[in-house]
């Protein structure tokens, strides 16, 4: 039975309202986190980079990881998002604001690990007052920045309408400034027939245009690697891996957040198996192109036999050889098997299914990232084996932490601000002409 936006103002209204006590107490340890996060930062910035693993081989390690795993998941977000909201379906309602939350959220993440990693906070801003125009990194520093202003527009024009319907919702029990913080972010939107077509028109516009940002900007992130000689790196496939690795990640994190939403705010009349089933379906297609372009890549490796790469390969099998598994075959297999089967597609298996892929794409990121700084072109003699060999510290780690904390925050935060679940999408009336861009 369809329900009014009232109805669902009414239903969803408690979770804008008073936060329970289990969100205090998983928001307060997430905060624990970020503080300890920003100890590591203050720590680091007041003795160095001396604290880290970095050396002068590995010159990036879990930072930079974390920055290409969170690109990759905003990226990913985004052409979910863009692409659920052209589907024009009826079932994609309930999951859609949490593709266009990802985006966002993972986005603004994802660049800090960047200053993380730069030695000279004071001279950050050189970047942007002297850009080198041939630099590669000139290049993904505009790109980002170009789909950061994309993502927060597309998400913009999607809160409008449940903006309103909050604003003009008299029985929401809000503090005062939030209601006029309604209030103003509606932008005096009254649902007029000419204000529906131009905001349809808008979001359709932005949907398709976040999805080329996104291929284009995460192929340039790939580009910064595969332009270079480095073994390990310089590949042609690179850019589409780099985009088929990221929305399979981000489908992962989808599933992951549809089964907490949906089991801390009870939302199992709106997002159904389903849902989970549709979405896994898609992760078992991306899936196996992960894997189709992750063999071609280690098989071109091994087969052209250049002595660098063999000399990585060997490397990956003597050193690394539990994240290769994890990342390569675990990741790979262990989801397909789950939803290659009907019986094993429940819910909770299919979380399962993401969860490994977001853990195995992780550790991707890293085998791409420091074996390969592991394994110079040219040697150093007399070099100490602990500058070569890299192993993440405590600073690196509680970084990390910090960052997967403030996505979490951001998460619960947008949930305390906005229904999870869209209402102005699940009160639409499908329309033919509203595809037309």
């Amino acid at each position: 039975m369809e329900k009014s936006a009232n109805d669902l103002l009414k239903e969803f209204a408690p979770q804008l309202e008073n936060p329970t006590k289990k969100w205090w107490l998983i928001f307060g340890i997430m905060v624990i986190l970020f503080i300890f996060g920003i100890y590591g930062l203050i720590y680091q910035i007041r003795y160095g980079h001396i604290v880290t693993g970095m050396r002068d081989h590995v010159v990036w390690g879990v930072y930079i990881v974390n920055f290409i795993f969170f690109m990759g998941l905003s990226y990913a977000g985004a052409i979910i998002s863009g692409a659920l909201h052209l589907m024009k379906t009826d079932w994609r309602k309930p999951i859609m604001r949490m593709g266009e939350l990802i985006t966002v959220i993972s986005l603004l993440i994802g660049p800090c690990f960047i200053i993380f990693c730069v030695g000279r906070f004071d001279r950050l801003h050189y970047l942007i007052i002297y850009p080198r125009i041939q630099s590669p990194i000139t290049w993904d520093v505009i790109a980002i920045m170009t789909d950061i202003v994309g993502c927060l527009l597309f998400l913009y024009l999607s809160f409008i309408e449940d903006f309103a319907k909050l604003r003009d919702y008299k029985e929401l029990n809000v503090p005062n400034w939030k209601k006029k913080m309604y209030t103003f972010l509606a932008l005096n939107y009254k649902g007029t027939p000419e204000q529906e077509k131009r905001l349809k028109q808008s979001k359709n516009v932005m949907a398709a245009m976040v999805i080329a940002i996104a291929i284009i900007v995460y192929s340039v992130l790939a580009w910064i690697f595969g332009v270079t000689l480095q073994p390990g790196w310089h590949s042609t496939i690179f850019g589409p891996y780099f985009v088929i690795a990221a929305v399979y990640s981000g489908t992962g994190l989808l599933i992951i957040l549809m089964w907490f939403y949906r089991k801390f705010f009870h939302l199992e009349e709106y997002i159904t198996k389903k849902h989970f089933v549709n979405i896994g379906i898609l992760l078992f297609i991306l899936g196996a192109f992960y894997g189709y372009f992750t063999f071609s890549d280690y098989l071109t490796k091994w087969y052209g036999s250049v002595r660098m790469d063999k000399l990585l390969i060997d490397m990956l099998f003597k050193n690394y050889f539990w994240e290769f598994v994890v990342a390569n075959y675990i990741g790979v297999i262990v989801p397909m098997v789950i939803l290659g089967f009907k019986r094993f597609r429940t819910i909770n298996a299919i979380t399962i299914g993401a969860f490994i892929t977001l853990i195995s794409l992780w550790f991707n990121r890293f085998l791409i990232v420091v074996p390969t700084l592991e394994t110079p072109f040219l040697p150093i003699q007399d070099n100490r084996m602990a500058w070569i060999k890299y192993a993440p510290t405590w600073v690196e780690i509680s970084l990390f932490t910090a960052g997967v904390s403030v996505f979490v925050i951001l998460m619960m935060l947008a949930a305390k601000f906005i229904p999870i679940v869209s209402i102005s999408e699940m009160t639409e009336k499908q329309d033919k002409e509203n595809i037309i861009i």
